[in-house]
């Protein structure tokens, strides 16, 4: 058969989307731990590893109301001689998550630096503020009431995650993802005609009919339990903003 009658092989892309979100955050907030508990997409990605200049990468895909969505994820070391760094990397970066540990004020009274540093060489660039390791939860130096008032005063969407018991990890990139593709005119192209995925459709209908301390006593794997509940406390930290939104334009 003549090669010119050949059915012609079009590559496609793996992804419907890709973006670039720095980790930010003072040293030991555990943004290593956020890396790791991740899906790896390192074999189809050059950015993956460690780098001689302090900085870790992971990339991932996530599913995000019917899209995929590449995500290229840099962590640029909290220790102050690296600021030069996230100064450096932050050229290009859509998106970022402010980490700090709840165990641990002294890396929630950082956030401020890091805010800064972010307004002056990202300006305009969607932030989410991430509380790690709430599965420590009883050691706990920053309540969960003082971390969502910091962020509704500066604009931010607020989660407090764990990724030992894979809690709220995948609900905030995906929450910073949407901000990143509205901001960049992107979320226009699928628009009302968005497909919902099956997982998000059920985590719905059940959010919808109880309460996050409900979810408890549903007959459920721990598992999906804990997914059920990130989804609801996500839905509810998106309410209470655009709540907040909706009072400051009236």
């Amino acid at each position: 058969m003549c090669a010119a009658n050949s059915p012609r092989i079009l590559a496609t892309k793996p992804y419907d989307y890709l973006l670039k979100f720095l980790l930010v955050g003072d040293s030991d907030v555990g943004k290593e731990e956020l890396l790791n508990g991740m899906d790896d997409g390192a074999s189809e990605s050059p950015y993956y590893g460690f780098s001689s200049c302090g900085v870790h990468s992971k990339t991932t895909t996530i599913l995000l109301d019917g899209k995929r969505v590449k995500l290229q994820l840099w962590d640029t070391s909290g220790q102050g001689r690296f600021c030069t760094i996230f100064r450096s990397y932050s050229r290009g970066a859509q998106g970022i998550l402010l980490v700090y540990d709840i165990t641990n004020r002294w890396s929630f009274d950082g956030i401020n630096r890091w805010l800064r540093e972010v307004d002056e060489h990202a300006p305009g660039v969607p932030k989410i503020l991430i509380g790690n390791r709430l599965h420590l939860a009883y050691k706990r130096q920053v309540s969960e009431i003082t971390a969502e008032s910091y962020a509704l005063k500066n604009d931010l969407a607020f989660f407090e995650v764990s990724p030992l018991c894979d809690f709220n990890v995948q609900e905030s990139l995906a929450e910073l993802s949407r901000l990143a593709l509205k901001r960049n005119g992107m979320s226009r192209t699928w628009g009302p005609n968005k497909v919902l995925s099956l997982q998000e459709l059920a985590c719905r209908t059940i959010v919808s009919c109880t309460t996050i301390y409900g979810i408890d006593q549903l007959p459920l794997p721990p598992r999906l339990k804990s997914h059920l509940k990130s989804y609801a406390m996500t839905n509810k930290t998106r309410s209470t903003r655009l709540t907040i939104v909706k009072v400051n334009k009236t």
